[in-house]
């Protein structure tokens, strides 16, 4: 807009539009404005501008990051990390369960026997997990799951 490229309705417009296509939004504004700028060449090379910066970024930290996981310490570092991840989900699951869901709810609204069986099951989930990794964390992506499948045989 401030190169007098495209009108303010027109971006609006393009920003619609890349907002309901999959894939990330600056990729796909930056397509959609080459494309009408410059036609096939400019959606190529648009979409290479927004994307190669990105690109060697990521590729500079793989190359620095697969050397450092052999270290000990940045493993260490790394399960530390794991085990904020799944205290911070908790933590949020349980802040948003308590802020919308119990003072809505009256005690006797509150179902004893959904909360025993919601306990036990991730009681015993999380006791499998640390059984069968040998005493590492429950991983958050395994603790999201299990909230789903909880709450969709719960609710």
């Amino acid at each position: 807009m401030s190169y007098g490229w495209i009108s303010e309705e027109t971006f609006t417009y393009f920003v619609a539009v890349s907002e309901s296509t999959p894939g990330p939004i600056m990729v796909n504004l930056a397509t959609y404005v080459g494309s009408s700028k410059g036609g096939i060449l400019g959606a190529l090379l648009a979409t290479a501008a927004v994307v190669t910066p990105a690109f060697f970024i990521i590729l500079l930290i793989v190359t620095i990051l697969k050397r450092a996981l052999d270290n000990l310490h940045v493993q260490a570092c790394l399960n530390g990390i794991k085990a904020c991840m799944v205290g911070i989900i908790l933590a949020m699951g349980l802040s948003m369960v308590i802020e919308n869901i119990l003072p809505q709810m009256s005690a006797e609204e509150i179902s004893v026997d959904v909360t025993a069986l919601m306990i036990t099951i991730i009681l015993l989930l999380n006791s499998w997990i640390y059984k069968k990794r040998q005493k590492k964390v429950i991983s958050p992506i395994m603790l999201i799951l299990t909230a789903g499948v909880l709450g969709t045989i719960l609710y």
